[in-house]
């Protein structure tokens, strides 16, 4: 079992930058990456960005440039970097972590933290 705690959200003006943080805690070792997905209110949960244990990133199209995502491995703890962020940059952000055990794979998500970016 893997728990992820997220923090770091809140209220910024468009234009504005905030930083989001997910510590994991459990069975660490066997996470594969981490990554942030966003949701809003009738909209499937999509995912922001992406990072593997060896580094490799991958983001959604519509933050590219914007956001940054990183890991703390001594922390066990991911963060993302959003910058110049939008209104429509609005939604419940979750923290995801993939684990791979005995050739099984495993999802786990954090609560959400909301970010909301006024006009």
């Amino acid at each position: 079992q893997v728990r992820l705690v997220e923090s770091g959200g809140g209220l910024v003006q468009a234009g504005g930058s905030l930083r989001l943080s997910c510590a994991a805690s459990g069975s660490t070792f066997s996470i594969t990456a981490m990554g942030w997905h966003r949701q809003t209110p009738g909209k499937q949960r999509e995912l922001v960005a992406d990072i593997t244990n060896g580094g490799s990133t991958t983001y959604t199209d519509s933050v590219k440039g914007r956001f940054t995502i990183s890991r703390d491995n001594t922390k066990n703890t991911v963060y993302l970097e959003m910058s110049s962020l939008k209104p429509e940059d609005t939604a419940v952000y979750y923290c995801n972590a993939r684990s791979s055990i005995r050739l099984r794979d495993y999802a786990y998500w954090g609560q959400g933290t909301q970010v909301t970016v006024s006009s």
